[in-house]
């Protein structure tokens, strides 16, 4: 995915100093958690976003010119034991979970709107207890990693109702399997 910069931006980046900071939206079942890069509340999009400082870190993001699912890494240390329940308790497979780049000033304040650097699914997650904190380390698949998945369909009537519940289309499939249909011709 190409990013795109908008002019100020653009201009941001070619400076000798530059700010940038990432931002995290994870979405769990229990709710939305917003994280950035930098430390205490940052307010973006109507939105408070819980600062990470130095005990968050994102695994390179890679950028591929052939159709291919690259995923990243999300790490989060010095979590208090008591806090690991949100990430043990829920399912996590499948959540969605974004990631943006946004620059700030000198006098830090917001460029322009940060931008869509990673937009995919939460995989798995590793938790490594050290006594008094805990670091988590969550795997984040690209999106193209579901072309890769098995659609498993069959035209049955007990898949047809797992899918839409009461939908009767496919009830008499079964009995089809033998049956003779004369067509353009009489019975014998």
């Amino acid at each position: 995915m190409t990013l795109r910069l908008d002019q100020l931006t653009l201009a941001e980046t070619e400076k000798p100093v530059v700010r940038p900071f990432l931002l995290a939206e994870l979405d769990f079942i229990s709710g939305t958690k917003h994280l950035w890069s930098g430390v205490g509340n940052f307010i973006w999009n109507s939105q408070t976003w819980e600062g990470t400082g130095d005990l968050g870190r994102v695994s390179s993001i890679e950028e591929t010119m052939e159709l291919r699912a690259a995923g990243m890494t999300l790490q989060l240390a010095g979590v208090d034991p008591n806090d690991l329940t949100l990430v043990i308790s829920e399912p996590i497979q499948g959540q969605r979970a974004k990631v943006y780049i946004g620059f700030r000033d000198i006098n830090f304040a917001l460029i322009a709107n940060p931008l869509v650097i990673f937009d995919g699914r939460m995989d798995t997650v590793e938790i490594i207890d050290g006594g008094p904190s805990a670091t988590i380390t969550m795997k984040v698949e690209n999106r193209l990693r579901d072309l890769e998945r098995a659609r498993v369909r069959r035209y049955t009537d007990a898949d047809q109702q797992a899918r839409f519940p009461g939908d009767v289309g496919l009830q008499y499939v079964p009995a089809l399997q033998e049956i003779d249909i004369p067509w353009g011709r009489t019975r014998e």
